[in-house]
């Protein structure tokens, strides 16, 4: 129940004389009524479950809790410059690419669709070659574990 289910303001009419409010009707709607007993215990579990996962955090001492979060703060920061040293090198090589392309007299057209050619046949496993060892069958693997997300990025057209 709401304040304003308690509380009416009678506005007067044109004589000043007030107008007691007209009842309203009774809602019997099921949506109206609140959330069912079956809903209501699956709530209070997952809060339960919640206050669980958060009792665990705060029983442990701070120092280990501030340890946790600079190993994530660490393992951030790495991921991060990975992700640098992979848009660095990945320049490099593009810039290589269109250098070499543009004394052979190849336009950059052509370069990007051989790109795109080569990552599909990476991609759908027709290039097993290791490009004389530079790379790793665990570079191709991991490549495999991500092919559905990496095929959305090669997609031509």
């Amino acid at each position: 129940m709401t304040l304003k289910d308690q509380i009416q303001i009678v506005a007067a009419n044109a004589q000043g004389a007030f107008v007691p409010p007209s009842e309203a009707p009774k809602n019997t709607k099921a949506e109206d009524a609140g959330p069912t007993l079956a809903e209501a215990l699956a709530r209070n579990e997952q809060l339960a479950e919640k206050i669980e996962a958060l009792d665990a955090v705060l029983a442990k001492p701070l120092s280990e809790i501030l340890a946790d979060r600079e190993k994530a703060d660490e393992a951030a920061l790495a991921w991060d410059r990975f992700g640098a040293m992979w848009m660095l090198s990945q320049r490099a090589m593009r810039r290589v690419a269109l250098d070499l392309a543009a004394q052979l007299g190849v336009s950059e057209e052509d370069i990007v669709a051989r790109a795109m050619t080569n990552a599909n046949a990476v991609l759908n496993g027709a290039d097993e070659v290791d490009l004389d060892g530079t790379i790793a069958p665990a570079q191709m693997a991991h490549i495999a574990r991500h092919r559905a997300f990496l095929r959305k990025q090669f997609r031509t057209g």
